[in-house]
């Protein structure tokens, strides 16, 4: 009797398939639940809640990273406090294409709670995307630092807002090197952070380190201007901002 090699080799590649699948789902299962559990130390180390899933972080935000993809989750979602402010830290993951050319983005994003609302004003370095985006007629508030101007990205409705908050101050303070590459909004009751790849615990600190500095460098007439007064402040007074002439 003749046997059809072909026939063979694709059974025997259907049965090495039946096996890798549930060895491949179970690995990223027990891989899942060793980092779960590695979160949860770290946050009860950092006097942090580890919450897991939330989606209500999925549709709080309209800028990058979200609004874009499908199948849209918030894991690995941890709360906590920065100092005094409340912070939250998780993966965000979308799904882009279908069938055998889906794939999976995840972005960690930090973000910190504020006081009040404010307008929407986002910082992103500059690099080939900003580039590119400002080539198309894309948005880049220029400002008085032109070190600043090369390292930065603007992009705000409200000029004035934009001024205010980016006064020379914060603008030696996003040039330090702590600072380099890391995207920042203001949005509404929020100042967050997103960056490629999901939670990584080692960028916890510095991130909200920058993102407290935004938040203290915001000038006490802009609060008061958006219904809410910090009190005097110890730095010194931010010029009030104009366009760049």
């Amino acid at each position: 009797m003749d046997v059809d090699l072909t026939d063979v080799a694709g059974i025997g590649f259907s049965l090495l398939w039946l096996l890798l699948v549930p060895a491949i789902i179970v690995g990223v299962v027990r891989y899942q639940a060793h980092r779960a559990k590695r979160l949860r130390a770290w946050a009860a180390a950092a006097g942090w809640t580890f919450v897991g899933a939330d989606p209500s972080f999925v549709d709080r935000w309209r800028g990058a990273p979200f609004g874009v993809g499908h199948t849209r989750r918030a894991t690995e979602v941890m709360v906590g406090r920065y100092g005094e402010r409340p912070v939250v830290s998780f993966t965000y993951s979308y799904r882009t294409g279908g069938g055998k050319n889906q794939s999976t983005v995840t972005y960690h994003v930090l973000a910190m709670a504020l006081p009040a609302y404010l307008p929407t004003l986002e910082l992103t370095p500059e690099g080939l995307g900003a580039k590119v985006a400002k080539a198309f007629g894309g948005q880049d508030i220029q400002f008085e630092s032109e070190d600043f101007n090369r390292a930065w990205r603007v992009e705000a409705r409200d000029l004035k807002f934009a001024h205010d908050v980016v006064h020379p101050r914060l603008m030696e303070r996003l040039l330090r090197p702590d600072a380099r590459g890391v995207s920042i909004r203001i949005e509404g009751t929020d100042v967050l952070t997103w960056a490629s790849g999901a939670t990584d615990v080692t960028a916890i600190a510095p991130r909200l380190a920058v993102l407290a500095a935004v938040v203290d460098a915001v000038p006490r007439h802009v609060w008061q201007d958006h219904g809410h007064d910090p009190g005097p402040s110890l730095a010194p007074p931010a010029r009030r901002g104009g366009p760049a002439a």
